[in-house]
């Protein structure tokens, strides 16, 4: 327990002669007061011997009467304000060294509201702490692992390529393999900028009216050669004249991510399809697959940064595309959903409102 300085020692007796002093003056003013009426009604005749004896027992009540008041003062203070106070800055000590896990358990005497609210408040903030933290050390630690595969990719190949009896065949593969993992580098590096940005509030939408319609075929049409090289069949069922308010390049960047995937997990020989339908307030588009699809415990993750459902596809992504895109849904208080079932391919819809 902390002992006590000569400073807090000097501040209670100061304390005590000030409170002593206002009850003396307060109990010698109401005395007088009631000694004078009484000598006034009574016809009673005040000699310096009573006077004396009065004051010397009025003095006595008053020291007794201070004494008590500051007794009572210094048992409150410390049930009332000392002990919540310690406990409260024990659990902000802990907090600032770094553990989240504290919580301040409700305190139940009256007079504790005031207390229980700053509690309350200290709770949540170790709550959102804590799960701020738990992001941080997640994102690091799938930030290094996505960059180990294509660091390790990049190795492998460049020191194929200092074999000097390789053939120009060998070597085009080779510098095409560091080439495909630099890029996938600058993509997850792109992505993790865009969605930091994003979760920041760096990033403010520029609302403009355009057609949603255009767009959409505008997107499509820039996988052309994958479906294709694929033999993928489109299907469209794009409805006229649908003008939305938004941010068109944000947008772009959510049907891009959504195409994407569709073609990298639809088979040779499936379909992609995309429909546009809209009502007086939203307009809402659907991009469906016939690809592998996915179990309901892998959709109710997919929109979390770095995961990665379907693991024998992971060297075409970085898991960062839909978490951006969920991002983006937001910003536009619009709304995203999948369904999925295992075999038969994934359907995404996206809500967004018209103006």
């Amino acid at each position: 327990m902390k002992r006590p300085t000569l400073k807090d020692v000097l501040r209670s007796v100061s304390s005590f002669l000030l409170f002593f002093l206002t009850v003396g003056f307060i109990v010698s003013c109401c005395m007088m007061l009631f000694v004078r009426i009484l000598a006034d009604t009574m016809d009673l005749t005040i000699t310096p011997d009573n006077v004396g004896t009065a004051a010397k027992v009025t003095f006595w009540n008053v020291v007794l009467i201070t004494f008590l008041f500051k007794f009572a003062d210094y048992i409150r203070r410390k049930i009332m304000v000392e002990r919540p106070t310690k406990i409260i800055t024990e659990a902000t000590e802990k907090i600032m060294s770094g553990d989240f896990s504290v919580r301040i358990k409700p305190m139940e005497s009256s007079g504790m509201e005031g207390f229980n609210q700053i509690a309350m408040a200290i709770n949540q903030m170790a709550k959102e702490l804590s799960s701020v933290e738990t992001l941080r050390t997640d994102f690091i630690a799938n930030v290094s692992h996505e960059m180990k595969t294509p660091l390790a990719v990049m190795q492998n190949y460049g020191t194929l390529l200092q074999a000097p009896d390789l053939s120009d065949e060998k070597r085009m593969e080779y510098a095409k393999g560091v080439t495909d993992g630099s890029r996938r580098m600058a993509d997850m590096m792109t992505n993790i900028l865009k969605l930091n940005r994003l979760e920041n509030q760096q990033i403010y939408p520029q609302v403009s009216e355009f057609d949603l319609g255009e767009q959409l075929c505008e997107c499509l049409l820039q996988y052309e050669n994958i479906w294709e090289k694929a033999n993928i069949e489109i299907e469209t069922d794009i409805a006229e004249d649908v003008k939305v308010k938004a941010d068109a390049e944000l947008l772009g960047h959510v049907w891009n991510n959504l195409f994407s995937n569709a073609f990298k997990f639809t088979p040779a020989g499936g379909t992609v399809t995309v429909s546009l339908t809209a009502t007086d307030h939203h307009a809402i588009v659907k991009v469906t697959d016939t690809g592998c699809g996915m179990t309901p415990e892998v959709g109710a993750h997919i929109f979390e940064k770095f995961y990665q459902g379907d693991t024998s596809h992971s060297v075409q992504g970085n898991g960062l595309g839909l978490a951006l895109v969920k991002r983006v849904i937001d910003i536009m208080q619009g709304e995203i959903g999948v369904e999925s079932a295992v075999g038969k391919g994934s359907t995404f819809t996206v809500r967004i409102g018209r103006g």
